[in-house]
């Protein structure tokens, strides 16, 4: 394994976070070594800083693509944490069908917009959309609208496929959500045509403009802010908070909090698990 100088790590790292925003300290070197270090066999590069310049010099940003596929965790599983799916199904989706109703006096499909704003391999949206179909008896009742989004090429084409081999179905799936939502491909299983057809994916660097998003109910930002400095993680919350309904949700990771990160978001309890809405 090639070994990282200290004036390569200077140079990788700020490359990872003006391409990703993905914040690398000095105790991430060996990170860089093991997930970026193949690369350089890859595209013929003696050293990181060989790599560096071929990346900056790369008109079609084959490397810069590589280099994000490489350091983005892309760590996911289905119905991961499964707190956040349990306020999903009892909670959040109940109230806000509650008030879609009320407020369409039931002419139109009940509109419920749901972001996965770091869907990684699709595991989390493709766990939304399984919560929904269980949930919801009569789905032309409503007008569904699943998008997750992600930073890595690789992760949102494999999502987009819905293909997952024996190791990740096991993560999280039950048997009876496996033959019921996913049909045997192979070696692999893959996402029946009906839980596919309601998710739609796209690759979105979290750390530039949300132009052309539109609106959600639902946003789901999971274990992805941590690896932001502060000052992102704030404007990271407030764009989301743009496009959010007033009487949307926020779910964000287990062990994350936005105490301190973004006033615009008051914490709201169920049962065990947190979730929050725009202050009034």
């Amino acid at each position: 394994m090639s070994k990282l100088s200290p004036e390569e790590f200077s140079l990788i790292s700020k490359y990872v976070y003006d391409i990703s925003g993905i914040s690398l300290e000095q105790s991430k070197t060996y990170l860089i070594e093991t997930r970026i270090g193949p690369l350089l066999a890859e595209f013929g590069c003696a050293s990181f800083k060989d790599l560096y310049q071929k990346a900056k010099t790369d008109t079609k940003k084959s490397v810069e693509r590589k280099i994000i596929d490489a350091i983005s965790t892309n760590e996911t599983l289905f119905f991961r944490d499964t707190g956040p799916f349990d306020v999903l199904q009892h909670k959040v989706i109940p109230d806000l069908i509650d008030r879609r109703t009320a407020r369409s006096s039931g002419i139109l499909p009940t509109p419920i917009r749901i972001w996965s704003a770091a869907s990684s391999t699709g595991q989390e949206l493709y766990s939304i959309a399984i919560v929904l179909k269980e949930l919801l008896p009569d789905m032309k009742k409503y007008n569904i609208r699943l998008f997750g989004t992600d930073i890595s090429d690789a992760a949102v084409a494999k999502a987009s496929y819905g293909k997952y081999n024996k190791f990740e179905i096991e993560r999280g799936l039950s048997p009876e959500k496996l033959r019921k939502y996913f049909t045997l491909d192979g070696n692999s299983w893959k996402v029946k045509d009906e839980i596919r057809a309601m998710a739609s994916f796209r690759k979105l660097n979290l750390m530039l403009p949300f132009a052309g998003l539109g609106k959600f109910d639902i946003v789901f930002c999971r274990n992805v802010a941590i690896y932001f400095t502060m000052e992102d993680r704030k404007k990271l919350f407030d764009k989301i908070a743009g496009v959010l309904e007033k009487d949307g949700y926020l779910i964000i990771g287990s062990t994350e909090s936005l105490t301190g990160i973004c006033p615009r978001f008051a914490p709201q309890r169920h049962v065990r698990s947190i979730y929050y809405q725009l202050m009034e």
